[in-house]
């Protein structure tokens, strides 16, 4: 007999062999219909693998996350095979699952056009609905590279031709197709309902240059028809709030080819930028932060002390004067480590915090560039903090205090908290690492929140508290990061005097907030729409006069609010106020200032909130007063 334990503890006996189908069926026709694979242990398997000893199985259905990512995985097979029935000279290559989706890399001899792609769509929904059974088999490697030979499918049989010599491969077949995979797939092809071809892009051979450049088609695929239609209005809405488009718009900055990777930032968004900037400058006072500045060039033997040159030097800029190498520095950390050595330290410093919006310079590839999001030049809100092995948990516990507060006030109230423990290769003793990974899990637990465990995602030099925001759509940004480092201070030779007059190498816990603030100031700018609250808006009102028999009133009126420190702008153009209102409404100004001579004469202002509100006629000293109140608030 084989006995198999379900999620809710209770047995099934059967006597001998039985599939996850078999299994389903017995429970109930319904779960039978819904099931899409099966899951034993931590192992998802398809629901014709057959169990041959007592085990724990769970029957994944599409509403479980393993289910979706079976679908989608089922689905990149599921484009291939459409590709294949229309393009039969086009060779697949891989097609992996990734957030939201999926995509496959095609060779075929010319560009995919995006009446190929409603056709390739059109095509996998003709599929699907002939609800062709998806099978398996075994062959081995060798016979594996001769099949997909004999199909000219050369790229199938360099992928299989790089597994060891004597390995089996196993292949899926669904009606005309089959494809290399290691599974699981759904049973059958009218199980994929729900899903769309979103765009084609290029992608090098095994993500080589030197490679042919091949066509990767990108897909979604959902449980549900109404998950594909929110994804696909949440997409609709992303691009309205894409920081590249707003930032044009809204005149912020620019991305020149002559600094690829390097923002131009205009006036207002400059005035953005120190917004952030001091504000965060405010939390490191208030916080015991000394703020510090290092230099950008830093000599080729601190790199190779730290590490980076040996294994970190095709992504750092580098450059030469009187024989000696140097690199732009690409992190601001070792920096930081000269600075405390550079004098005797004591154990009553410690902990010493140091804070820097550190300019640090990477050297991303062209195809990654994206936006203001990911650049090569970046400066970051770094900060480190030198202490003692009692110290961590303090530490830890101030700054998740500190970071919730700072990301309510930009308006992220949602985050997720995520620790990365010890991996297989790491420096320091084990009884260090239980104190680490203790003092960033109990900080966690003090600030009330939930967090979940990436065994063995740490560094290599400490366990590490990743916090992630969620912003106004539901996508997911990681941000801050408090890692604990046991290994730096050591290898730069950091030291301090102990309670004993000995010598010791301090804990270093490095740590950033907004992280780049390029990457930064683009979430803000998706996640508000543009339209930033009053504190961080880089104009927060705007002054109209009607006809120029008030542009004195006008110019009145701004200089009274540039005087109080607000941030103003001024429109004395011969134009319609109609059309001047409009014009200012699209920049998304938190408020729009109209002055009439009814206005003038009353030392009065017409006050328009955003969202085309009429606030109605109030006295100047009114609106002064309560858009110093909007500011203090940060609503």
């Amino acid at each position: 007999m084989i006995h198999i334990t379900l999620p809710d503890g209770s047995q099934r006996a059967f006597p001998g062999p039985v599939t996850v189908a078999e299994v389903a069926a017995s429970i109930g026709s319904g779960l039978a219909k819904a099931a899409l694979a099966g899951k034993i242990g931590d192992k998802v398997v398809d629901t014709s693998h057959q169990i041959t000893a007592d085990s724990p199985l769970a029957i994944v259905t599409a509403k479980d996350a393993d289910g979706l990512e079976v679908i989608r995985h089922s689905t990149a097979h599921l484009l291939a095979y459409a590709v294949k029935d229309l393009y039969p000279d086009a060779q697949v290559t891989i097609g992996p699952v990734i957030e939201n989706g999926f995509y496959y890399d095609f060779s075929y001899k010319r560009p995919f056009t995006p009446e190929d792609l409603a056709a390739i769509e059109k095509k996998m929904t003709e599929l699907a609905a002939k609800d062709e059974p998806v099978t398996r088999r075994v062959l081995p490697r060798d016979d594996a590279v001769a099949h997909f030979k004999s199909l000219g499918e050369h790229y199938k049989a360099e992928i299989i031709a790089s597994i060891p010599a004597g390995e089996d491969v196993s292949l899926y077949r669904e009606g005309r197709f089959e494809d290399l995979c290691r599974g699981p797939h759904v049973p059958s092809t009218g199980k994929l309902r729900f899903f769309k071809l979103m765009k084609v892009a290029g992608a090098y051979w095994r993500g080589d240059h030197r490679n042919e450049m091949l066509q990767r088609v990108y897909g979604t695929a959902w449980a549900t028809k109404d998950e594909l239609q929110q994804y696909l209005t949440m997409l609709e809405e992303a691009e309205k709030r894409d920081h590249r488009k707003l930032g044009r718009e809204l005149d912020l900055y620019h991305i020149d080819d002559v600094a690829p990777g390097v923002v131009f930032w205009h006036p207002k968004g400059w005035a953005l930028w120190q917004e952030v900037e001091q504000y965060m400058r405010k939390v490191y006072r208030a916080t015991g932060y000394q703020e510090v500045k290092g230099p950008q060039i830093l000599d080729k033997s601190l790199w190779e002390k730290t590490g980076h040159w040996q294994n970190y030097r095709e992504n750092m800029f580098v450059t030469e004067s009187e024989k000696r190498d140097y690199a732009l520095k690409p992190m601001n950390c070792p920096g930081h480590v000269l600075i405390f050595k550079s004098g005797q330290r004591s154990y009553r410093d410690l902990p010493l915090r140091y804070g820097e919006f550190g300019q640090c310079h990477r050297n991303e590839p062209s195809g990654a560039l994206h936006g203001i999001m990911r650049v090569r030049g970046f400066t970051q809100d770094d900060g480190h903090i030198f202490c003692t092995e009692d110290q961590i948990l303090e530490e830890c516990v101030q700054y998740t205090a500190q970071l919730q507060a700072v990301y309510k006030d930009f308006g992220f109230t949602d985050i997720l908290y995520k620790v990365a423990t010890r991996p297989e290769n790491r420096v320091g003793s084990d009884a260090l690492w239980d104190k680490a990974e203790h003092a960033v899990m109990e900080a966690l637990r003090r600030s009330g929140v939930d967090y979940v465990i990436a065994p063995g995602d740490g560094a290599f030099y400490g366990p590490k508290i990743e916090y992630t925001l969620k912003d106004a759509l539901g996508r997911q940004w990681q941000c801050g990061t408090m890692q604990v480092d046991f290994n730096t201070a050591e290898r730069l030779g950091g030291e301090y005097v102990t309670e004993t007059s000995g010598r010791a190498h301090p804990v270093m816990l490095h740590r950033a907030i907004v992280g780049s603030l390029e990457r930064f100031i683009g979430m803000l700018v998706e996640h508000h729409a543009g339209a930033l609250p009053a504190w961080l808006s880089p104009k927060q009102v705007s002054v109209l006069n009607i006809t120029d028999g008030q542009a004195d009133y006008a110019r009145t009126v701004a200089k009274t609010l540039l005087d109080q420190g607000f941030r103003v702008e001024l429109d004395l153009r011969n134009e319609k106020i109609t059309r001047k209102i409009r014009e200012h409404s699209m920049q998304k100004l938190p408020y729009i200032l109209v002055v009439g001579d009814k206005e003038r004469e009353a030392g009065a202002v017409a006050v328009r909130a955003r969202g085309n509100l009429d606030l109605g006629v109030m006295p100047l000293q009114d609106f002064q007063a309560k858009l110093a109140a909007d500011i203090a608030s940060k609503a």
